[in-house]
Parts: structure tokens; C-alpha cells; sequence
């Protein structure tokens, strides 16, 4: 049972019950996605009914922003806290590792994906990555047999939304990977190219401003956060 926030559910799970619950969905087999909506996940679903779609019915749904759980306690359901996703995908790369899964990483610029296979079999002693491939393709086809030809348990799909949330529905199945989760731009972080905010910052849920001033262009990103209170807001008033 997933806990709506402005039409998009979420699962009221902590984040060891989130990576538990996707090492449970690989080990039943079949095809299964995760997604991470943000604040302008929700802004952007309401205006793309595809996206939204996609959204809801995702086997995993994890608050990956702050905005996301201040808007789940203004509407009076509020979320067992927020979920990074490049923290989620740390811990399942961990069970990963320890269970012999393969790992398939697709997305961000050539070669970042293969800098972020080094550092994070170094991170994970004993995890398999079977593959990667750029986000810069044109056609799906060639990608698609490119991961079925590496046989990965998982696949990290950084594709940036809402276009990796629409790849993983669309072309998920194809591929014969058992779980995908999209995760934006975690590969470059991954890589070593973009650097994470200090975790003081991050246990304090302003991520979002340590970002903001290291990248002053992402203020029209940023402003979208107030916008989603406003609305939550709004629909706590009007009974929603």
C-alpha cells in the first residue's frame, strides 16, 4: 500500500527496509523497477500523464528530496523519511556483492560509466559489473541487446527524468534484467565527477541548499520545492 503525495506514491519504508525489499523483488525473479521522485517529479507528473503513470506503477517508490516528506507531513501522511537513491543503490550494490548479483550501469557521458564500474567494485569487494553503456544513444535496440549479452541481476539507469522512468517501462522486460532503478545523475557521483554534499549536510536535509551554492544555475530547479509545499498546502485545506 503506497502513501500518495500530490498523486504520485510512495512506499513508507526506512532505507534498509528498501534495499531488503528490492533484494526480496530480484530473488522472485521477473522484471521489476524503482523510482525516486523528487519535487519536480511531482511537478513534472502532473502536467505528463505517461510519467505519471510509469511513476505509480513502479514495484519500489522512494522519496529521493527533502521537499517530498515536508509535503507528506504538511498533507498528514507523512513518510518514514527521505530515501537518496544513490544511498539506496550503496546499500543494494552491498547485498549485491555478498549474494554474487551482477551490476549493468547505463547513462551520463562515455566513459563515466566505466570510471564509476572502478571505483565502485573498490567501494564493493566482490560485486560483478557486467557491463555499462553511455546515456547518449539514439536508437534502444542496440542497448537493449547490450544488456541482455551481460546477463545483469540489476541495471542502474541514469538517464535523467523522465526519460530512465519511461526506458526502464517501456524496455525493461527485453533486457531479462531482474530490478532497475533510475537514478539521474548518480553515475557522475559515482564516477568521481560531482561531488556529494558533506553528510552533515545531508542528515540535515539541505542537500538541495550545499548544491545550490556550489551551482548558483540550479535556482529554477530549487524554487520548484516551495511550490510543491504550496500545493500540499492547499490540499490539506481543501480535504485532499
Amino acid at each position: 500500500m503506497k502513501t500518495d503525495i500530490l498523486g504520485v506514491g510512495f512506499d513508507t519504508l526506512s532505507p534498509e527496509e528498501m534495499v531488503h525489499t528490492a533484494a526480496s523483488l530480484i530473488e522472485a525473479g521477473g522484471f521489476h523497477y524503482a523510482v525516486t521522485p523528487n519535487p519536480e517529479f511531482l511537478l513534472a507528473a502532473q502536467k505528463n500523464e505517461a510519467f505519471r503513470t510509469v511513476l505509480n506503477q513502479a514495484d519500489l517508490s522512494m522519496p529521493d528530496g527533502i521537499g517530498v516528506v515536508y509535503a507528506s507531513k504538511i498533507l498528514g501522511r507523512p513518510l518514514n523519511g527521505r530515501v537518496p537513491g544513490i544511498d539506496f543503490a550503496d546499500g543494494l550494490m552491498a547485498w549485491m556483492a555478498q549474494h554474487g548479483k551482477r551490476l549493468f550501469l547505463l547513462g551520463s557521458k562515455p566513459g563515466i560509466a566505466e570510471m564509476a564500474s572502478v571505483n565502485l567494485r573498490q567501494r564493493h569487494p566482490g560485486l560483478t559489473v557486467c557491463g555499462t553503456h553511455d546515456g547518449y544513444f539514439k536508437e534502444d535496440a542496440p542497448v537493449i541487446q547490450a544488456v541482455r549479452e551481460a546477463e545483469p541481476d540489476v541495471v542502474l539507469v541514469c538517464l535523467g527524468a523522465p526519460k530512465q522512468e519511461l526506458w526502464m517501462a517501456q524496455n525493461g522486460p527485453a533486457t531479462g534484467a531482474k530490478f532497475m532503478v533510475g537514478l539521474g545523475g548518480a553515475l557522475d557521483v559515482f564516477a568521481g565527477q560531482t561531488e556529494r554534499a558533506p553528510e552533515a549536510w545531508q542528515k540535515a536535509g539541505m542537500e538541495w541548499l550545499y548544491r545550490l551554492i556550489k551551482d548558483p544555475k540550479r535556482i529554477n530547479r530549487m524554487a520548484k520545492l516551495p511550490l510543491v509545499l504550496f500545493q500540499a498546502a492547499g490540499a490539506r485545506l481543501r480535504g485532499k
